[in-house]
């Protein structure tokens, strides 16, 4: 069963995670461009960027929730490595809903209106997307290398 639940976490990792970190990091340089004027067809792709990043948020709900079960059935859910991995995923989920996904709508309703404020959103964006994405690459450095871990897997 524990290969089977961990299985699952990993593709969930993968199949979510990746997409939303990959849409989220390209969404603010679609973003300049768009504003500079640069692509004709850069507001459409925005928002296909935007709706991947909400869309795969919510399916990402899941690496979490099977991670759980994975480490309870593993037996290893006050280990501290699941518990840094688990808060620092807690802190992405956070970045994520909070700040993120609220700002790529914020430049969406922006740009569209020509605001003149969207220039400085665009790099406040860039830097929070870049500490979500730091943080998942901890979690998956936390997964793999398991400080302290007994499970032998």
């Amino acid at each position: 069963m524990n290969a089977v639940l961990l299985s699952l976490h990993v593709l969930a990792a993968i199949v979510a995670v990746g997409p939303i970190c990959v849409a989220a990091s390209l969404f603010p340089a679609e973003a300049r461009r768009a504003l500079e004027g640069r692509s004709a067809d850069a507001g459409p792709r925005l928002a296909v960027l935007a709706r991947i990043s909400r869309v795969y948020a919510a399916v990402g709900i899941a690496v979490p929730v099977l991670g759980m079960m994975t480490a309870a059935s593993m037996d290893v859910l006050s280990q501290t490595w699941v518990i840094v991995s688990m808060g620092l995923t807690f802190v992405a989920a956070l970045v994520l809903a909070l700040v993120v996904l609220p700002q790529q709508q914020s430049l969406l309703a922006g740009i569209a209106a020509g605001s003149d404020t969207a220039r400085r959103e665009i790099g406040r964006l860039a830097m929070v997307t870049g500490v979500f994405n730091l943080l998942w690459a901890a979690v998956t450095v936390l997964m793999i290398v398991r400080p302290g871990s007994t499970t032998g897997v």
